[in-house]
């Protein structure tokens, strides 16, 4: 995998968790209390917190969301490894540098 394809993809992970993470519930409520919706209307609403939408026999919905604390905890992880794997490749640069300086005549 190209280096810019890694990155393009490492930045969409991060942006997802942060919207699950700290991203808004708005329009899921105005879903959950919208009496009738059409399909243009469903279109523009942002349900990417959504983990779960049931219809009950029984009437009514049921909504799940993402769990917020978890979304936290893996864009935490993820920022720490990204920041680490950082370090380390700046620090093999380093090394390589260091040994060029050694070796040159």
């Amino acid at each position: 995998m190209e280096h810019s394809q890694q990155k393009e993809i490492q930045k969409k992970i991060q942006e997802g968790l942060e919207r699950l993470a700290f991203g808004s519930v708005g329009d899921a409520v105005k879903l959950l209390f919208c009496e009738e919706i059409s399909p243009r209307m469903l279109n523009r609403l942002d349900l990417f917190p959504v983990a779960e939408i049931k219809r009950p026999k029984g009437g009514g919905v049921e909504m799940k969301f993402f769990d917020r604390l978890r979304a936290m905890q893996c864009l935490q992880e993820f920022c720490q490894d990204h920041a680490q794997g950082s370090d380390e490749f700046y620090r093999a640069l380093q090394q390589t540098a260091g040994r060029l300086e050694e070796n040159a005549p």
